[in-house]
């Protein structure tokens, strides 16, 4: 596959399509979406930030897979937390289902997760009486230094850290490196998003989600008016995975990090210890512009001086 036939297809994909929904959202709120671009909301709180945020999932998915949706309802939650540079607190839910047994299995994959995570399930809204399944997540979180999607900046590498001890759930594109994982092994992990943020190495983070590897970093990217070479071949992956599928999946623990070069090291290193590939894969410029390249093969995945991906406009401070 050429890099413009890879583009394309990424283009085409659903997860670029549902991303792209989030600048309808901030069109029709005008002035009332506040710092709108970021994992979480980030509320100023004593000597941290109180974080706050809200995750839904697409009915089929939530039909097919309810225990896994449930486990997913928690743990993307945490990993919008982390992303910010905070530790989870407590999460709700919001689940609507035919019936009550129509809800069991969701429940207890997120009975399950909230175990393992160690997030308590603080309350929530249950309704029986739906004519299909649905999911909605909510969790608060707190951070004594944020990480935001605001500020990468020119000059910076650009690093991704992926769980590969894991296996699709099939046909899905869901990497599932979480439901086989060892509680303490969890926690760890994501620990380490905390830790970086509170040694100042690393200002601008995201969880990669159903956009991929290369549609999170062309947000994170977007929300700082900034762009980058993305060298694909640099990502890491699992073997024998192809490049096209693995562009377009869903990590269980997956994150884009904008990282000043003096502390590159340092961040790979802290991830390295956690078993936790984690490599240089490009650089942040200033053209707005996300190429992306596979040795001499390049083609432009996005050109956000013309056309926004999630942003309306200029990007707002949290």
């Amino acid at each position: 596959m050429t890099m413009s036939d890879l583009a394309g297809a990424l283009r085409e994909s659903r997860g670029f399509a549902h991303k792209r929904d989030i600048g309808d959202a901030m069109r029709a709120l005008g002035a009332q979406a506040v710092g709108t671009g970021d994992d979480t909301a980030a509320i100023p709180d004593g000597d941290g930030w109180l974080l706050f945020a809200i995750e839904g999932f697409v009915a089929d998915f939530v039909a097919t897979m309810p225990w896994f949706a449930g486990w997913c309802g928690v743990m993307v939650n945490v990993s919008d937390i982390a992303a910010m540079g905070g530790r989870p607190v407590a999460v709700v839910d919001a689940v609507w289902s035919r019936g009550a047994e129509g809800s069991v299995q969701v429940m207890a994959g997120m009975a399950a997760a909230s175990e393992r995570y160690g997030v308590p399930v603080v309350g929530g809204h249950s309704n029986h009486r739906a004519h299909e399944s649905q999911l909605a997540v909510a969790i608060v979180g707190r951070a004594k230094r944020l990480l935001t999607s605001f500020d990468a900046r020119p000059g910076h590498d650009l690093v991704m850290a992926i769980d590969l001890r894991g296996a699709y759930q099939e046909p899905h594109p869901y990497w599932n490196a979480a439901t086989e994982a060892p509680a303490d092994r969890l926690r760890g992990d994501l620990e380490v998003l905390p830790a970086i943020a509170e040694a100042g190495l690393c200002g601008a983070a995201k969880d990669i989600s159903m956009a991929g590897a290369a549609g999170t970093a062309l947000m994170l990217l977007e929300c700082s008016r900034a762009g980058a070479v993305i060298d694909v071949d640099a990502i890491p992956r699992p073997p024998g995975v192809p490049l096209a599928r693995w562009l377009l999946s869903f990590p269980s623990f997956g994150f884009v990090l904008s990282v000043d070069r003096a502390h590159t090291g340092e961040v790979l290193a802290r991830f390295a210890a956690r078993d936790i590939a984690a490599a240089v894969v490009g650089r942040v410029d200033d053209s707005r512009r996300v190429t992306l390249r596979s040795g001499p093969d390049e083609a432009e995945l996005w050109d956000l001086r013309s056309t926004p991906f999630i942003l309306p406009g200029a990007p707002a401070h949290a």
